[in-house]
């Protein structure tokens, strides 16, 4: 017996959704809610402590409060956070907790949200079309319960297509306000001019604005120089071109075959 957890934003799915997996017989829904936010809470709530110990440890094999096991969850959902950035938060309190994730939406902010997730195991990524009648989804929980990985190979094209597009079109990973101050800051702009010119009173939201588009093009990794990374972010926006810089300072782009060869102007 599973003992599930069910993220799902439209209410009837979500009882459609607990109906059609415990009439399996292999699944008891412990809980089920809209939001990312409420997954989180809940499994902080009952993965956490001395009884989540104990059964992980194999003492406790049916317990009035057993812990969740996996999670179904859809990847739009109400709240702030979308399923993958649920899941990445309530993985980061339990390492390799199993996720089924299902959609229907083909936004790419979803698949670059996954990219970024660093999840590789003990996982499921499916259309909401394919494979979300109940007999379906039991294997996919079973599977990402035993540590294994299944990607629909829809979306795993989607994914790789964006990471693709990511990969030559470095602006496409920024936020729209961070493709402004990008935009700014190549022309040679000061913080202070940038939020003057975006309607800022304070500098200090560029200043962090600057930081988040040096994460994001990984500008952080290898300076601590704030002018460094600021004159290679302006050289990014001039050609377009995702560029990586190695401790030595050397530029490379990624070629056609995905191998880095030195940046060429």
């Amino acid at each position: 017996m599973i003992d599930l957890l069910i993220v799902e934003d439209n209410f009837q799915l979500r009882n459609a959704l607990k109906t059609g997996l415990e009439a399996t017989g292999g699944v008891k829904v412990i809980f089920s809610c809209a939001s990312g936010e409420e997954a989180l809470e809940f499994c902080l709530e009952r993965n956490s402590g001395a009884l989540y110990e104990s059964h992980l440890k194999g003492k406790i094999s049916n317990s009035e409060r057993p812990p969740i096991q996996v999670i179904l969850m859809d990847v739009q959902l109400a709240g702030k956070l979308n399923g993958i950035q649920a899941a990445t938060a309530i993985r980061r309190e339990f390492p390799r907790l199993p996720v089924v994730f299902y959609s229907i939406q083909d936004d790419e902010a979803y698949y670059r949200d996954f990219r970024r997730s660093g999840i590789l195991s003990h996982y499921a990524y499916v259309r909401k079309s394919n494979y979300l009648l109940p007999h379906m989804i039991l294997p996919l929980l079973g599977d990402a319960l035993a540590g294994r990985s299944f990607i629909d190979p829809e979306i795993e094209a989607r994914v790789q297509e964006v990471r693709h597009k990511d990969e030559n079109d470095p602006m496409a990973v920024l936020e729209p306000n961070e493709q402004v101050v990008a935009r700014m800051l190549s022309q040679g702009m000061t913080n202070e001019q940038i939020a003057a010119q975006m309607g800022f009173r304070d500098k200090r939201t560029i200043s962090r604005t600057n930081g988040q588009i040096y994460a994001a093009w990984g500008l952080d990794l290898n300076t601590t120089d704030e002018k460094v990374a600021r004159t290679r972010a302006a050289i990014i926006v001039q050609y377009r071109q995702m560029i990586s810089w190695d401790g030595q300072g050397n530029a490379r782009v990624m070629n056609e075959r995905g191998d880095w060869v030195p940046f060429e102007p």
